[in-house]
């Protein structure tokens, strides 16, 4: 079951891999409320999963108002049709992700790809005050494969933020075009507890991950899929580790053993960190999750490399850190982290080497 946290929700899963939740059922039900007239404004990386598109298509045929920006890699084939009919058009890998985003076309929902010579790399939904967002990809893969999360929040001032990043998006102001067009989003309070999302490369993720981290007393505990020392959250991990906090954390395996990768520097600090996927039905640790003295938590779809902070279109939601005297507030905060934290703690047990 889902963590509901008043006006928050946490989906760590996929269940298909020993997750607590489905990653594909809030997905399904945050796009079945778009009901007639409403604009559902969608921002993902890819769709390729058969349900999710049927599920905007249904919503469209509802009378929703559907804008929809996806990367366009994903739509491009390796090879051109031999006729104007597409009666030999190519196959391949991404053939699904084709014929879905035609399909969504044909409903009228008002479809655009974008055009950022880097990855468009978001993964968020806005319906009325509610934001859908987290690490996971609405592919087949995204859902059942890879270790993923979702999280849904209801609050006025925090949907205000993404509709107006949404807006940039479709204005055609993403990746390194989108740099210093405004003012970061306002911290907002949801059930008493702070959140924060900021979006990269605007607002510069990267340095909020490495403030918290250096604000850490005790502990930071993460998964991450893509982890470069090119990012300088390894540096942060380091410092926080020479002054005696803990670090416990799990890396996508595949990522993990590149060259670049901050496992190394990790390692040679002292830090041992697990690695974890591409083996057996397990996908990819393709999380972006830390929480830090088990009262933060950072959730999204920001990678920690130097593209996904200078070039690539991300977001991060930064859900904790309230007053000390805020006992309500510090509980709901901490159940949240223990979530987030025991999650990473299943992953490096039943996965990690």
């Amino acid at each position: 079951m889902p963590l509901m946290v008043g006006d928050i929700e946490i989906h760590l899963g996929p269940q298909e891999q020993g997750g607590p939740d489905s990653l594909l059922d809030p997905i399904l039900e945050f796009i079945g409320r778009a009901g007639s007239r409403q604009n559902l404004m969608i921002a993902v990386q890819e769709i390729d999963n058969p349900a999710i598109a049927n599920a905007i298509i249904a919503a469209r045929l509802r009378g929703a108002v559907i804008d929809l920006v996806v990367e366009q890699s994903y739509l491009l084939a390796a090879k051109k049709p031999k006729d104007l009919a597409g009666a030999h058009a190519p196959g391949g890998k991404h053939e699904i992700n084709r014929e879905l985003f035609n399909a969504i076309l044909r409903s009228t929902a008002d479809v655009k790809v974008d055009f950022n010579p880097n990855i468009f790399h978001q993964k968020f939904m806005v319906l009325g005050n509610r934001v859908l967002t987290g690490s996971t990809n609405f592919t087949t893969t995204g859902v059942t494969k890879n270790l993923n999360h979702v999280v849904v929040i209801n609050d006025a001032e925090v949907a205000n933020a993404y509709k107006k990043e949404f807006k940039e998006i479709r204005e055609g102001r993403f990746g390194k075009f989108s740099v210093a067009h405004g003012p970061a989003p306002k911290e907002a309070k949801v059930s008493g507890i702070r959140v924060k999302p900021l979006f990269a490369p605007d607002h510069a993720p990267e340095m909020e991950i490495m403030k918290q981290i250096l604000k850490a007393k005790e502990r930071v505990d993460f998964a991450a899929f893509t982890f470069a020392q090119s990012s300088g959250i390894d540096d942060a991990l380091i410092a926080a580790h020479r002054n005696g906090i803990t670090i416990n954390g799990v890396l996508d395996r595949r990522q993990a053993n590149q060259k670049w990768a901050a496992k190394h520097s990790l390692h040679a600090a002292g830090i041992k960190v697990a690695v974890a996927g591409g083996r057996g039905q397990l996908g990819k640790v393709h999380h972006k999750l830390m929480t830090i003295d088990n009262k933060v938590s950072i959730f999204g779809s920001f990678n920690y490399t130097k593209p996904a902070n200078k070039s690539n279109d991300e977001n991060i939601i930064v859900v904790g850190e309230v007053s000390e005297t805020d006992t309500a507030a510090k509980a709901a905060q901490k159940k949240i982290a223990l979530a987030a934290r025991k999650e990473i703690d299943r992953i490096i047990a039943d996965f990690g080497e």
